[in-house]
């Protein structure tokens, strides 16, 4: 395209650190810019934020159905191209439901929507016509875990056996909901987080990675929920035993209890000629571990001779020379460019680049819902295993 697209965005307003991630990400390649958004509950922090962003007062709305409404009904040359939403998890349905509807592309915030229902409803909606979705998993757009996700594929390291996926926080090991936090206060609310808040806010980025590094999915799994601090109304700390496709079996982690924890998201994957492993709070690493050879490290930025070449998908995300730290911004915006590079070429009627289209789309939004309604379900269950029911 000629032009850079045109973002609205729902939620983000002053303060709200999310809004202002997705904001800087999305104009590192300076292929979009911001025209409009509804940025808060509250019409007037919407209008502040509005003025804070430079916002044309007549773009900044009271709430997102006003919007859509308006940017709909503009000429094509003026209104919004796709919307944004970064609000808490019960207002993600009904602004992607309504833009989906009136022609618009979509970016949404993890978990796609509260319950599986929802989900299946989006897709549905994102079949129908033809729009684009894409989840904000952010750790999927790490160069060193998409030459992981390569090197998988391409049978570097055997048929799988195990996968081993942690994520593990502290910031919830006191009861922060009622001590003024309100990024904790609607996440531990079952009205606006859904039915768990450690595997909706967390454990969905780590069943998503473990899929998505390995292509396997998950078929069947057997999980534990506790709530340990006292007076909490959702679950704060999960073990969840997983069997995968092709015979795999793996065990994921997912803690917001872990005190002292920040925000240690690690994977492992080993198959019968050896393994890997990722963490993201060093994530220029990748880790290899052969059967035998010696260890090996692969490291984002570098033009490794053959055989040990990084990967197109590595090299396609990889923004800045080896030895300088590429982290969650620029993970955040090689999701945004590659969903850009998508949209812009659908409208310029050409076929995207497997490269461009590798960002987590709205199927992977129905099986992260589908992930948490089916450990809470085996949570609940008498029965040691439960069918990964989608």
């Amino acid at each position: 395209m000629k032009r850079k697209l045109r973002m609205g965005m729902v939620g983000g307003g002053k303060d709200a650190f999310i809004g202002a991630v997705h904001r800087i990400a999305a104009f590192i390649d300076g292929k979009i810019e911001l025209v409009c958004g509804a940025f808060s509950v509250d019409p007037e922090v919407s209008k502040q934020s509005g003025e804070d962003l430079f916002i044309a007062p007549d773009r900044v709305y009271a709430n997102y159905e006003e919007m859509i409404t308006k940017e709909a009904a503009l000429p094509d040359g003026e209104r919004m191209d796709f919307l944004t939403i970064v609000t808490p998890n019960f207002l993600h349905f009904g602004p992607a439901k309504l833009a989906l509807e009136n022609g618009f592309d979509v970016v949404v915030e993890k978990p796609m929507t509260v319950t599986l229902e929802e989900a299946k409803e989006l897709q549905a909606i994102v079949e129908r016509t033809g729009r684009t979705l894409c989840l904000t998993h952010t750790y999927s757009g790490y160069p060193m875990v998409k030459q992981a996700k390569a090197m998988v594929k391409d049978g570097h390291f055997g048929k799988i056996r195990k996968i081993v996926v942690e994520y593990p926080q502290g910031w919830l090991s006191r009861l922060t909901e009622r001590e003024g936090n309100s990024g904790a206060a609607w996440r531990a609310d079952p009205k606006k987080s859904g039915l768990s808040l450690v595997m909706g806010d967390i454990g969905t980025h780590a069943a998503h990675l473990a899929e998505y590094i390995t292509g396997l999915r998950i078929t069947e799994l057997c999980a534990d929920l506790t709530t340990f601090v006292e007076g909490r109304l959702l679950d704060d700390d999960g073990s969840v035993l997983l069997r995968f496709e092709d015979g795999a079996k793996g065990v994921l982690m997912a803690s917001q209890i872990s005190a002292g924890e920040e925000n240690a998201v690690r994977i492992r994957v080993y198959g019968e000629k050896g393994g890997l492993e990722w963490a993201n709070e060093d994530p220029n690493n990748l880790i290899i571990k052969m059967l035998d050879q010696p260890r090996q490290i692969y490291r984002t930025g570098n033009a490794y001779a053959a055989p040990f070449t990084l990967s197109s998908f590595a090299t396609h995300n990889t923004r800045i020379p080896a030895g300088h730290p590429e982290g969650l911004l620029e993970s955040f915006a090689n999701i945004y460019r590659n969903f850009a590079a998508t949209v812009s070429a659908k409208r310029e009627g050409k076929t995207p680049t497997p490269e461009e289209l590798d960002f987590p789309s709205v199927q992977d939004g129905v099986r992260g819902m589908a992930f948490v309604q089916n450990v809470v379900a085996s949570n609940d269950s008498s029965e040691k295993w439960t069918k990964f029911i989608l």
